[in-house]
């Protein structure tokens, strides 16, 4: 999935992915460890996707209290 896929997203979804991902990553290491996946790059796509929907996150979040912050600053004063 790329970033634009991932920035149209609401953050409730984006939390489930996360979550997905983050189990898939963990049975990935599993079946590495135990010599059932041979493929070792599937590990770190897998990370580089988490990293991506945190980014998101993050840029959501820096996003929302910016403009919180900006209306604030912004109201007139009586």
């Amino acid at each position: 999935m790329d970033m634009k896929e991932l920035r149209s997203k609401p953050a409730a979804e984006l939390q489930k992915l996360i979550k997905a991902q983050r189990e898939q990553l963990r049975d990935l290491r599993f079946k590495v460890a135990a010599k059932q996946h041979k493929d070792v790059r599937d590990l770190r796509d897998t990370r580089t996707s988490i990293a991506q929907i945190l980014t998101v996150l993050k840029e959501k979040e820096y996003v929302k209290s910016t403009t919180r912050t900006h209306a604030a600053s912004t109201k007139p004063k009586a």
